[in-house]
This record gives structure tokens, sequence and C-alpha cells, in this order.
């Protein structure tokens, strides 16, 4: 099979609906005559030019001068018919044609270029291939969920149309040893992608790399190294439950579930949280989760849905040293924090009789630590170790601002009347 040609299946998986088949099949060859003759041949058949380039053509009638001539001919490209002062006839039986600053070509299996008789029968075609070698891929990155597999994709130049079928390889082969292998399962996450199945070694690095060819030519990337348990990945962790917590306004708890893909191998895993209110698109994400599977979100708005995400990032798997690959964020997971009961200003709200305890200082604590708690330990989980921790910073804030503020020790205000006795 001649370089940059699709085989028949690919052929027929990459072509568009047959609404035209003159314009979406390239005419190969010319019709032939009773006795099996060629009635006429267009030179040069099949050509493959840079876009920019120009073409002189011809199309010679064969058979003696009382058969056809060259004289009412006409050419014809992708079923459109072509000015006439674009050709001229050079004999009796040859009608010449000049094309300049040729254009890309319309589809990747070539131009039609035909040569018609004066009543619109097809006398001979060329295909028509005009446009660009191939660039050298780049940008490769591969991933493994299951550290058995390797999928890869890249980007297929710096320009990437070429306008000719371009062909894309990917090789691999153990970096101190072995042959180059090819991988065979591509388009598998979009079009310039591959999938490795099987037979992959671990504790030992791989170079990857990707070839392009078509008929104008050839490149190759630069190799990637890598060892298959620096590139691990992960599905989105399931089961992602959002929750109120209790009758708190300004909370919601997010719990979810490890990833199962990885559960027979040794790993640890972090995770990161990203949440939006539901009129917005801008997210807003956790990245101090560590490797929990659970986190209060504090600080929200009152009576607002949240959609919330998490996404796994796999490390230390057998001992790398190289953080994982994150895995794609989870489905969206909705829910809604409670509306405030708090009465706006100006609402009246009740004073506690004289003599009576009061909720409200232990409420403004409460309240302050988790604001603490919220800017200092955003996902950790609540103890009474982090309430000595804030307690004793609250104490420290309290004596700065009481000496800058000149308050003594006993909380009195010094006065003109000189020293306290």
């Amino acid at each position: 099979m001649p370089a940059g040609r699709l085989g028949p299946a690919a052929q027929s998986a990459r072509r568009p609906p047959p609404l035209l088949p003159l314009l979406l099949l390239c005419v190969l060859g010319a019709p032939r005559d009773g006795s099996g003759a060629h009635t006429a041949v267009i030179s040069p058949q099949d050509p493959t030019l840079l876009i920019g380039s120009s073409l002189q053509a011809t199309c010679s009638v064969h058979g003696d001068l009382q058969g056809p001539t060259a004289e009412g001919l006409y050419w014809t490209l992708n079923g459109r018919r072509l000015p006439p002062e674009l050709s001229r006839m050079l004999n009796a039986s040859t009608l010449a044609l000049a094309l300049a600053n040729l254009n890309g070509s319309r589809q990747q299996s070539g131009d039609n270029l035909v040569c018609h008789a004066p009543d619109g029968s097809i006398l001979a075609g060329s295909c028509l291939y005009v446009g660009l070698p191939p660039e050298k891929p780049f940008n490769i990155s591969c991933w493994s969920k299951n550290m058995k597999d390797l999928t890869c994709r890249w980007t297929p130049g710096a320009h990437g149309e070429t306008f000719l079928h371009t062909n894309y390889s990917l090789k691999y082969k153990l970096r101190w040893y072995g042959q180059d292998n090819t991988c065979e399962e591509y388009h598998t996450v979009g079009p310039h992608s591959c999938h490795i199945p099987k037979d992959l070694a671990l504790f030992t690095p791989y170079e990857i790399w990707v070839e392009a060819t078509n008929r104008l030519g050839s490149a190759r990337s630069d190799v990637l190294t890598l060892d298959i348990l620096d590139v691990v990945t992960t599905d989105p962790p399931p089961d992602v439950h959002v929750s109120r917590v209790g009758g708190l306004e300004d909370q919601l708890s997010v719990r979810w579930v490890s990833p199962p893909a990885l559960k027979d191998f040794l790993f640890q895993a972090k995770y990161q949280i990203r949440y939006r209110v539901e009129d917005s698109v801008d997210w807003k994400v956790v990245d101090d989760v560590s490797n929990q599977t659970s986190c209060r979100l504090a600080g929200l708005k009152p009576g607002t849905v949240y959609f919330v995400q998490v996404r796994c990032n796999p490390f230390g798997i057998y001992g790398s040293k190289k953080a994982g690959i994150w895995s794609e964020w989870s489905h969206p997971t909705a829910a809604s924090t409670p509306r405030s009961e708090r009465p706006g200003p100006g609402g009246g709200a009740c004073e506690p009789r004289g003599g009576e305890p009061s909720s409200g200082p232990v409420r403004r604590e409460l309240k302050q630590f988790l604001g603490w708690l919220k800017k200092h330990a955003y996902c950790s989980n609540l103890s009474f170790r982090l309430y000595d921790q804030w307690r004793a910073w609250m104490q420290k804030s309290h004596k700065t601002r009481n000496q800058d503020e000149g308050i003594l020790p006993s909380g009195r205000r010094s006065t003109s009347r000189g020293p306290a006795r």
C-alpha cells in the first residue's frame, strides 16, 4: 500500500457520507474502449505537491485522427469546470493545463482532476495531492489506570493541518534494552491517542515517541521517558455525598469513597474538592484535604445551592517518590445550606431576662472558632487540640491588643490623677 494511503476499512471510517461520489472518491486511471485500451491519459498521474506549487498537466487522447481529438476537451477540478484560459492545445490529440499557486487539497483522499470529452463524458482522471509535510508531534502525555496498561495522547505539530492524510504511530520500548514496539489501539480518547492494553513492565523506564508520515515526508517527536508507577491515575472518587451539618447555615459536609481500581495496590491518595454556587461558573478549589475521605466546607452563604466535585491523586505506589496524575472530577453533586433564621437589621431579637443564662457568648465564641478553623485548618478533623490552639491564639491576640490600647492588667484605664496607690 502506498505511503500515506488509508486501508479500505480506515478510508470507509474516515470518509464523509457519499453525497457527491465524484468529489469524494478520487478518480484513478481512465475509461477504456471496447478493446480494453485507454481512450486518454493524464500526465503526471496522481502528483503530490507542496502548497503554493504550480502544476503543468496534459490530457492525451489515444487513437487515429479520425477518432477523438483534443479539440473541445475541457478540465474539471472537484467537479467544477476550470476556466478555458487555463488550457491550451499542444497538438491535435493533447490538451495542456497550467495551475499556479495551488491551495491545500480539499479532501485528504486527493482532489479530482478530470479530463472530459466535448459531450461531458470522462476520458481520464488523476488524483491531485497538495499539502504540507508533517511537523514534529509534541506534548506527549501518558497515564495508567491499573498499572498494566498505558494510554497516551499528543499534539500533531504546530500547524496540525497538512491537507493530506497523515499517519501517526506511537512507538515504545524499554529504555536500556528491548526492541521497538508499535501501539495498535488508536483514537481511544481522541483523534491523536493510543492505548497499550497489556504486557508492560514495572520498575523499568520506557521510552515513548510518535512518528508522523504522509506523502511529503515524515517527522518524529522527542522521546518521553517514564516509569509506569509514576503516571498512575484513577477514576474519579465514586459515591460523593453532600449534606447539611445540622442547622449550621454556613456549612456543608462532603463524603466520598476511595477509587476502587487501586484497592489492591499499596498506595496513598490525596484529594481535592471544588465547589460553586448554582448560578456561577467560578469554582473554588480546596487543596488541603490530604488523604481524608470527608471534609466540612465552612463560610458558605445561607440558603444557597452548591455544586461539589472531588478528584483523586494516587502517590507513593510501591514506593514511587513521584506524585501520580489527578483523576477527572467526579460528577457534580448538589446540596443547599439552611436558610438563615437570624433577624435582619431592626428585627427586634429578644434579649434574655436579667439573671437568666445567655447563650450569646457561647455562640459568638463558637462562630469565632469556626472562622479561625476555616482560615488555619480548612478541612482538618475537629479536635480539642485545635480548640486549645485557637484559645491560645485568642489570648495572645487580646494581650497584644490590650497592650496597644494602654489597658492595665486589672482592666482599668489610667487617669490623670497620677499613679494608683
